[in-house]
């Protein structure tokens, strides 16, 4: 092997390394993949679905209401989308959902979804806490009932992209 083929070698698997390298910090600290599991996102985000999260958006910001995020709990991670922050009102009656006694625009959800919700709440948001829902309200578990209050350490990311199936690759809304 001449000497000049080496070095194109060398430079080849140098190349591959910082790849790698950088494959790793972006997976390890800027974003990772999560597959939804269950119908609870439905219609926003189907069971089966592959999605794209941004990891560090949390780091420098805090969870808005209507940010899709990623909840790690002990056993499993969750898709929900946050409805109420640290010292919000959360109540829903007569099929319409408030935050801070204001009507809340919830154009993601079927009118079947919204119909299935029950009355609840009034409920307060404590603090570095928050609520969370699935937009498929009749069979989500969530801060009504199962889940919880969410802490701010378990919220993960925020979902950014449907990467799978491959037909469906779109910004999460």
């Amino acid at each position: 092997m001449s000497e000049e083929t080496k070095k194109e070698w060398l430079e080849w698997i140098k190349a591959i390394a910082i790849a790698i390298a950088l494959a790793f910090v972006l997976r390890t600290f800027f974003f990772a993949t999560s597959i939804v599991e269950g119908a609870s996102m439905d219609p926003t985000l189907e069971s089966g679905e592959r999605v794209m999260f941004n990891k560090i958006i949390y780091y420098i910001d805090e969870p808005n209401h209507g940010d899709i995020v990623i909840i790690e709990k002990p056993t499993k991670n969750y898709v929900k989308r946050v409805i109420g922050q640290p010292g919000d009102t959360i109540e829903f009656k007569e099929n319409q959902l408030y935050v801070n006694d204001q009507p809340q625009d919830q154009n993601y959800l079927s009118e079947q979804s919204s119909a299935g919700t029950r009355d609840f709440g009034p409920v307060e948001v404590p603090e570095g806490r928050y609520f969370v829902m699935g937009d498929n309200r009749s069979v989500s578990k969530d801060s009504r009932n199962g889940l919880g209050f969410v802490s701010e350490d378990e919220i993960i990311g925020r979902t950014e992209l449907i990467i799978y199936p491959f037909n469906e690759i779109s910004l999460t809304k």
